[in-house]
């Protein structure tokens, strides 16, 4: 005897059917009950009579579908996701297997294949919580949020490097970002110069108070800014008022939190990147990351409340090395020398004047690693200035304490020179106690 399974909606119809054969119900009745029409019914109750319960079960019931994965494509993709996309999420690993291997299946066809081999996605998701999010910025390019991230992104085949990026407020869109040493000014620079260059001027920035952005409250003032009033910026804050930029500190992670769940993305798939490409070095990383920004934007980018873009194209005759750049005071010497570091600047005769000797220049540290004076606006011709003269306390010091003659007997001065450079160091003059610098002073009042 056949023994034939039904599920719940095939026990409802035998039911039915059963009623309709008994005289319980008319076939107009039962129709009504099962949601058919009378046409399908009675064909149904034809077959149920000839062939018994097995009509009612489907015909494609213990068949396999056409469309189904074949079997070597399921092995294909558990051999992929152990071996060379190791560490993938699911969403990401459908990605990548339509982009790399030409194999086209959906997130749940892939996590049902995994599921099944025992391999779970190594992304690991709190428990939700309630949170309200502050709304988008309406227009692209309103508003960046930017901001560092340390971390092991070579997974030990290299350094650890900070990644420096920027996010669109209203569109999610990253615009740029490169892998630095370390967070640091030069590194915001670039990204900004970057920004600037391809997309135009944003109207506002988001960040954290990290130094590079503004002084700490606990720094001590200068007497400039006492007398200013007001504190002087850093040189990434000088940068952002030379071009109208707001600046927005936030004053908690959360606060940024587009710019925080973008790396938890970024920590996720694009390590996952950097490990298939086998990237050990910084110059390698970047350029994984340039190449993965553009399909990251295509993927998460959303479109934004309103048309059109709010970055300000860049005034013109703005020249960013001289606004995207290091700037600092100094005066020049009597000998037309500015000092900057190690460097001896000689200023040249410019725009007619023979001589900047004490005058107030400012000295721009490019990008590129070039310097540059300016004086009212104007570049000067500069030149490197030659090497001063040695130390003469250095040339004094050699007279008094002659050096060896034997490397192995080193020169031991005499008593006389020890005592003399004694006095000279430690030695200081005590007055007596009935010196007239220590008598009290009187004041003699003629009366006459």
């Amino acid at each position: 005897m056949e023994r034939v399974t039904l599920n719940k909606k095939e026990q409802k119809r035998l039911m039915v059917l059963n009623g309709v054969d008994r005289g319980e119900l008319s076939v107009g009745q039962a129709a009504e009950l099962l949601g058919l029409c009378l046409r399908h019914l009675r064909r149904m109750l034809a077959r149920y009579r000839n062939e018994g319960a097995a009509a009612l079960a489907h015909g494609n019931r213990g068949r396999k579908p056409h469309h189904a994965t074949s079997e070597g494509i399921k092995e294909q993709v558990v051999t992929l996701a152990q071996t060379t996309y190791a560490g993938c999420n699911h969403q990401h690993l459908t990605e990548l297997l339509y982009e790399r291997e030409g194999i086209r299946l959906s997130r749940s066809t892939v996590r049902r294949i995994l599921l099944r081999a025992g391999i779970r996605s190594p992304r690991k998701r709190r428990a939700p919580k309630h949170r309200r999010r502050r709304e988008r910025y309406p227009v692209e390019g309103m508003l960046l949020q930017i901001d560092g991230s340390h971390d092991d992104w070579l997974e030990g085949r290299g350094p650890w490097l900070t990644l420096i990026s920027a996010v669109d407020d209203a569109t999610g869109k990253v615009p740029y970002g490169l892998f630095r040493d370390e967070e640091d000014t030069q590194g915001y620079i670039l990204l900004l110069r970057h920004i600037v260059e391809n997309q135009g001027i944003p109207e506002a920035l988001y960040h954290d108070r990290h130094g590079i952005f503004e002084r700490s409250r606990k720094e001590p003032e200068s007497l400039e800014e006492q007398l200013a009033g007001k504190r002087q910026p850093t040189q990434f804050g000088r940068i952002m008022e030379e071009l109208g930029i707001t600046s927005i500190a936030s004053h908690s992670p959360q606060a940024r939190g587009r710019i925080e769940r973008l790396w938890g993305t970024f920590q996720d798939r694009l390590k996952s990147e950097l490990r298939i490409a086998g990237a050990r070095t910084k110059e390698e990383a970047n350029q994984v990351l340039w190449d993965f920004l553009p399909r990251f934007n295509r993927r998460f980018a959303v479109l934004p409340k309103e048309p059109g873009l709010a970055y300000r194209q860049p005034p013109e005759g703005l020249n960013p090395d001289e606004v995207l750049c290091f700037k600092y005071q100094r005066t020049v010497g009597a000998d037309n020398v500015v000092r900057f570091g190690e460097h001896r600047i000689q200023i040249m005769p410019t725009n007619g004047r023979l001589s900047y000797a004490r005058a107030k220049v400012e000295v721009h540290e490019r990008m590129d690693g070039s310097i540059g004076v300016y004086y009212q606006g104007q570049c000067l011709a500069i030149k490197p200035a030659p090497p001063e003269a040695p130390l003469l306390r250095a040339r004094n010091m050699e007279r008094v304490i002659p050096k060896a003659t034997n490397d192995k007997e080193p020169f031991m001065p005499d008593k006389m020179t020890k005592m003399s450079l004694e006095l000279k160091s430690s030695h200081r003059y005590k007055p007596a106690p009935d010196h007239p610098w220590r008598r009290p002073f009187k004041l003699h009042i003629d009366r006459g």
